[in-house]
């Protein structure tokens, strides 16, 4: 996936001056007045045809993304929006190319080339304005994919459950990852990616946003990032309980969810209890990602449902 290497979408007038310039040189190489300004039409629109379609170009075609990723994009920005941003320029393109054709016609036979290639630039003028809400809504979403993170074809462990039990925390821990970590909910506002080499392969840690124990349709556009993560890029599940309760949010309803979870996904789920240094729980692993304790045990029983062998720990411990 290519996501990266999407070019910033100009604005229209971007487009506009871009494509003036590339007519205006065009035009300095003709003697002939009327000649000058016929070419200059046709520059201007074969320009703008081009550039508008270069836009369309440089996108993917969301419906062979893998799901994982069209669910980000379904959640981040909408595939109907986008399949009509795409639709609007792709008219814009089409019309620039027709009114080139019909105002370089229409120059043949005029006594006043100039008067109509200013009508001419006036018309593509408005048909490329009309489009500069699509031209920008593409390029945030440009932005968005971008910033997306690139999974690797590797064991990856899912790191889920509700906000601020740990999870941000047992991720800088084991992997290269960065996350955000804070004493309040909902620090992580996306899907963030850590790796770790495990033996001769590796492993992939995803931290998701938090989960609340609700019904689908009254998740926010933050907790379905994390659900598509579990779903499309999970070969395991690390969920992390925290039966003190600092979180924010009873220990009953965190196992709620930890029943959602198991029943959403069809790959193994390691459960982890965080802050026993407060509070434990017997028949689970327990850890402290404050202290550091208990995070290699389980960390080598992620590893052992991957099938791999692990290394030590390295790096900092909070």
């Amino acid at each position: 996936m290519d996501l990266e290497r999407i070019p910033t979408v100009p604005t229209a007038d971007e487009v506009m001056d871009r494509s003036l310039r590339r007519a205006a040189s065009r035009m300095k190489e003709k003697r002939n007045r009327g000649r000058a300004d016929r070419e200059f039409v046709m520059a201007i629109a074969a320009s703008l045809h081009d550039r508008l379609v270069k836009v369309i170009q440089s996108f993917p075609e969301f419906e062979t993304l893998p799901p994982f990723y069209r669910d980000l994009a379904e959640i981040l920005f909408g595939l109907e929006r986008l399949r009509m941003a795409l639709g609007g320029v792709g008219w814009a393109a089409k019309t620039t190319r027709r009114i080139g054709g019909q105002m370089s016609r229409e120059m043949r036979t005029s006594g006043d080339t100039r008067g109509v290639r200013r009508r001419a630039v006036a018309r593509l003028s408005s048909v490329v304005h009309r489009v500069d809400g699509d031209l920008r809504f593409l390029n945030e979403v440009r932005n968005t994919l971008r910033a997306l993170p690139a999974l690797r074809e590797e064991y990856t462990v899912v790191v889920a459950g509700y906000p601020n039990v740990g999870k941000s925390s047992f991720i800088r821990l084991v992997s290269s990852a960065e996350p955000e970590v804070a004493s309040y909910p909902f620090t992580t506002k996306g899907i963030v990616v850590g790796h770790r080499r495990t033996g001769r392969s590796g492993i992939q840690f995803v931290d998701t946003p938090g989960l609340l124990d609700r019904p689908p349709e009254e998740r926010s556009p933050i907790e379905r990032q994390a659900v598509a993560a579990l779903m499309h890029a999970a070969q395991a599940v690390l969920f992390i309980l925290d039966p003190s309760e600092m979180c924010g949010f009873p220990l009953e309803s965190q196992l709620a969810l930890l029943g959602a979870v198991k029943e959403m996904v069809q790959v193994p789920v390691l459960v982890a209890v965080n802050k026993a240094d407060v509070k434990g729980m017997e028949g689970f692993l327990n850890m402290s990602t404050l202290r550091g304790e208990g995070v290699d045990a389980v960390l080598e029983a992620l590893v052992r449902a991957g099938g791999a062998s692990p290394r030590p720990r390295q790096g900092r411990t909070r």
